[in-house]
């Protein structure tokens, strides 16, 4: 009996030394490394106590923002990884010291259905368009299979794309790249080793693009990606490189969701939650940048996603205007509100998760 009041009492003194310091703890309001918003206090009142939705939120709550929630996170991830040697923590692998995510089920069916909305985009708009498409490798097509790690078929799902879009031009961007060419905590490429990528794509296009010699690279220092909260391993900051030139800044970008207008690079996104929006201001549905300078009367639509943010910025010399669409965020059957579609040049541009999971494209 004794032993059970000493459980009892320890169990009831660990509960209300977690409660009493969840109340003392300064509430955070995100947390920066898994980049998401934390729960706050719940609203007290007799109601929320009655139906029980206080202690509901509460618990919530307290799992964000309890006291060394990082630390704890990190220590779980640790003890994953290198005690019980786990192959991965969160669906996030380490393959010295770079980080990707696991995605090792194709959806047939998901890469048809994104051939077919890219089809039907090609008949509605782009009729009187030279259009090209393309995938974007993700980092796990350099690391996993090497690695031991499940990936997606990219064989089969090429010629899915290949079975359905037989009138555009296919630019393939595999060889061009290596995992060296990845931020080692985030999944995008790094803009600065995509002068190979950025030339086969050019060329296709028929445009040239800036010597990567001509270009001033500017650094950041202190970039921790995505999957660097999602892994929690404890792991250094990497620099962030973004190239200027005269051409880039003398363009301007019109954001047509907000009216603003801005430069292509906006360094203050640097210290926000997410650095890698420096490219073009990040997410954005709908998006010109008009260069000034170019070399031809030429337009270019680039329907694309977060990783189209970076190189189409190597694409620009030779364009008079270079329209991005995010169809995650905007509905291609409102397009002709804000685009005329007129025989631009076009480039569907996106990652194998997109292509993989169709549905997040808006058509």
């Amino acid at each position: 009996m004794k032993k059970e009041t000493i459980t009892a009492a320890a169990v009831l003194c660990a509960l209300g030394a977690g409660f009493f310091s969840c109340t003392l703890h300064t509430d955070q309001p995100l947390s920066l490394s898994e980049r998401r918003p934390l729960a706050q206090w719940p609203e007290v009142s007799v109601q929320t106590l009655s139906n029980g939705s206080f202690m509901s939120d509460f618990e919530t709550y307290a799992l964000d923002q309890f006291p060394l929630r990082e630390a704890m996170r990190q220590l779980k991830a640790q003890v994953q990884y290198y005690l019980l040697r786990q192959k991965d923590n969160n669906g996030v692998y380490q393959v010295d010291g770079s980080l990707s995510k696991i995605e090792a089920v194709l959806s047939g069916s998901g890469v048809q259905a994104a051939a077919e909305k890219l089809s039907r985009l090609r008949e509605t708009y782009l009729a009187d368009s030279r259009v090209f498409y393309s995938v974007v490798p993700d980092k796990n097509y350099y690391l996993a299979e090497s690695n031991g790690y499940p990936h997606l078929d990219y064989e089969r799902m090429d010629e899915i794309l290949a079975e359905h879009l037989v009138d555009m031009e296919r630019i393939d961007l595999y060889d061009c790249l290596s995992a060296e060419d990845y931020y080692k905590t985030d999944p995008h490429w790094r803009q600065e080793k995509l002068e190979k990528a950025a030339g086969r794509v050019a060329r296709a296009l028929g445009v040239s693009i800036t010597p990567f010699s001509d270009y001033t690279q500017q650094t950041y220092k202190d970039f921790r990606g995505a999957y660097f909260g999602q892994s929690a391993l404890p792991l250094e900051a990497e620099p962030l490189h973004y190239l200027t030139s005269e051409t880039l800044e003398a363009c301007t970008v019109h954001h047509y969701e907000t009216g603003a207008d801005t430069g292509v690079y906006e360094t203050e996104k640097l210290t926000g939650k997410d650095p890698y929006d420096v490219f073009l201001g990040g997410a954005d549905a709908l998006e010109t940048i008009t260069n000034p300078n170019a070399k031809t009367d030429r337009e270019l639509l680039v329907f694309r996603d977060s990783f189209g943010s970076s190189i189409v910025l190597l694409l620009v010399q030779d364009y008079q205007s270079v329209t991005l669409i995010d169809l995650r965020y905007v509905s291609a059957q409102i397009l002709e509100q804000f685009i005329d579609f007129h025989g631009q040049d076009v480039l569907f541009l996106y990652s194998p998760s997109v292509y993989n999971h169709s549905d997040m494209l808006k058509t």
